[in-house]
């Protein structure tokens, strides 16, 4: 995310009803994430790995468990930002919040285990079952 202009030089106060225009990036336009059962066995993170193996996918637990994050921009995201079917987007667009979200802080910093690629599962997974490498 682009930081702001210096405060001194902007007299605007950023609330929930504005923050949005000042998200240069979109950042909640250019993902898509989708619950897992927790996975509790070595199969369970062998398919995690297939998973994570795959170009702009990762996985994170926090709070809510853990969950499949797909990286891809929405096809309705114009150049500035603004979303090209305002007033018809989905339910889920309508009713996501800003009061609190990636424009205040990274979501990772929220994640109890977060894994951007196949290495990070897999040490992961090695620290977990010492017995990973024997079938």
């Amino acid at each position: 995310m682009k930081p702001l202009p210096s405060r001194k030089h902007i007299d605007i106060k950023i609330t929930a009803e504005n923050k949005c225009s000042f998200c240069t990036d979109s950042i909640c336009c250019t993902y898509v994430t989708q619950q897992i059962d927790t996975p509790r066995s070595k199969e369970d993170f062998r398919q995690l790995l297939w998973q994570v193996s795959h170009k702009n996918i990762k996985i994170y637990k926090d709070d809510d468990g853990w969950t499949l994050l797909i990286d891809g921009q929405c096809q309705h995201l114009q150049l500035n930002g603004d979303c090209g079917i305002y007033q018809q987007r989905p339910d889920i667009c309508q009713l996501h919040s800003n009061d609190y979200c990636e424009f205040d802080a990274p979501a990772e910093g929220g994640f109890e285990l977060y894994f951007e690629d196949y290495d990070d599962l897999l040490g992961y997974c090695k620290k977990r079952f010492k017995s990973w490498n024997k079938r």
